[in-house]
């Protein structure tokens, strides 16, 4: 993408006012009554939570797993053969900035954070226990909750999407325009408009749920650093760093995403090598991170499929499918942004390569990161449990974690880096996004008026502070994102129905 067309006359001829601003003022009256009613806005959240996740759980796990499995259909049907551009197109990236791109463009922040500390949320689960050894079980969980199933969320829309934009030129980058094959003229309508809204409610929830739940750490750190106070206020003066940062990256356009990419996952690399290498538990590492990979295979499907009936622990209901609800809503932007960088790829090369770099980056960091505090706390050299269990701190225990490191200030600083990186490739690739939702119609490779992209980044700020000022909890966030996924897999579904439609129709001509 070239930078010309930002600079340009602003296109308010373009600009579809009510897909732009109705988010705008939903997002105002969501944020004061965050503000003004933080109590009753946790209550609420968390009764429509409850009947959702608990109620109608066995959706999203149906979901889940059957969008996971029509991935798999995908690449290796006639479908797969279907080349995201002209016929002898070549990718426009290559293997490593493809794949960088990707990984960064989804829940990487988020992966890092959770690296750290998920098993530590559920090793004392009475499902943990139920399931066998808290060695086992607590290093298995997390590269399930993040692994073939979620990312087979984004690469199923993705490959629709791609097709969307590069076989078939669609110049409307929205929700609603992928289900025309099979809605026709009414996405053009009432349908359409409920489509897109809907999409953005949903990226905007998503948002909201990423900086609340790992923003805070940032704070600790810098707490810990310069001994600045553990304040709300820090918290903020982060949350719109990171904002000029990602803006200032998306506003270079595709090229800068590209070089911020790149530079997040060499960062990436020295941080988990440097924990890998001078942590002191190589071989725990190695050894529990194969023995979890193993144990993920081996029991896939029992894992996707439990419902707990009896809710003797609730365990899928609090976590499974939490995360299945946060990684949907973050399918309103992320695989419009894999689409439209998997240009010349066929798709079995987007799925199936999706899955090596995706997956692979994700077990890398749950593997090492993961294992490393787990070790610390079956070796006995810190318990970090009884740290946990003590304050019920995440954010304190993952600092202790650290501190067991040699050199931990520099491992701080580099955390403190690299999630700031993750953070401002995430959303520069939404601003990205969802500035090309705000226009009627617009060309794949037109960058959106600069204008337009700085009212989004502000836009995707506004939430997360909102939640800071209402001190919000992990499941105040689970709820938000629970909730906004409900009716988005509707949509999601036939986006899929609409792109096997069109397809066919493709490959029969």
């Amino acid at each position: 993408m070239t930078s010309n067309s930002s600079k340009s006359r602003f296109p308010k001829e373009r600009i579809d006012w009510t897909v732009t601003l109705t988010p705008f003022f939903l997002i105002l009256f969501l944020c004061a009554c965050f503000v003004l009613f933080p109590e009753a806005s946790k209550n609420m959240l968390s009764g429509i939570r409850s009947l959702l996740g608990d109620t109608f759980g066995l959706y999203y796990l149906i979901i889940g797993l059957g969008i996971f499995l029509f991935s798999l259909y995908l690449a290796f049907s006639r479908y797969g053969s279907i080349r995201l551009g002209k016929p002898d197109e070549k990718p426009r990236y290559s293997a490593f900035t493809w794949g960088s791109m990707m990984f960064t463009a989804g829940l990487a922040a988020d992966i890092l954070f959770y690296s750290f500390c998920e098993w530590i949320l559920y090793a004392n689960d009475p499902h943990i226990a139920e399931m066998g050894s808290m060695q086992l079980w607590s290093s298995t969980y997390p590269i399930f909750h993040w692994g073939p199933v979620p990312w087979g969320f984004y690469l199923v829309l993705a490959v629709a999407f791609g097709f969307m934009l590069h076989v078939r030129g669609c110049k409307k980058q929205k929700y609603s325009e992928a289900c025309r094959p099979i809605l026709g003229d009414k996405v053009d309508g009432l349908p359409g408009r409920l489509i897109d809204l809907l999409a953005l409610f949903a990226l905007l929830a998503g948002t909201a749920t990423t900086f609340g739940l790992a923003t805070p750490l940032l704070t600790r750190i810098l707490t810990e650093l310069f001994g600045l106070p553990d304040t709300k206020w820090v918290t903020i003066a982060i949350l719109v760093l990171t904002c000029m940062v990602y803006t200032q990256s998306v506003s270079n356009g595709m090229k800068g995403i590209a070089k911020l990419s790149a530079a997040c996952m060499y960062l990436l690399f020295a941080l988990v090598a440097y924990i890998f290498f001078a942590g002191g538990q190589m071989r725990y590492i190695v050894e529990t991170g194969f023995s979890a990979v193993g144990n993920l295979a081996q029991n896939f499907f029992s894992l996707a499929t439990f419902t707990d009936p009896q809710r003797t622990s609730s365990f899928p209901q609090n976590w499974t499918i939490f995360y299945w609800a946060y990684w949907i809503v973050w399918c309103v932007a992320a695989p419009f942004f894999i689409g439209s960088i998997s240009r010349g790829r066929t798709v079995r090369q987007t799925i199936l390569g999706g899955y090596v770099y995706g997956l692979g980056s994700t077990f890398l960091s749950f593997s090492i990161l993961g294992n490393y505090s787990l070790g610390l706390q079956v070796s006995g050299r810190l318990p970090v449990l009884e740290l946990y269990g003590s304050t019920g701190d995440l954010y304190s225990t993952i600092i202790a974690v650290i501190n067991s490191l040699p050199l931990a200030p520099f491992v701080l600083v580099l955390l403190f880096v690299v999630m700031i990186a993750f953070y401002a490739t995430s959303f520069d690739s939404i601003s990205l996004v969802a500035s090309c939702y705000s226009y009627k119609s617009i060309a794949e490779d037109e960058p959106p008026h600069s204008v337009v992209t700085i009212f989004w980044a502000i836009l995707l700020i506004l939430l997360p502070i909102a939640l800071v000022f209402s001190e919000n909890s992990m499941n105040n966030l689970q709820s938000v994102s629970i909730i906004a996924a409900f009716p988005l897999v509707l949509v999601i579904l036939l986006i899929l129905a609409s792109f096997l439609k069109d397809a066919k129709k493709y490959l029969d001509s």
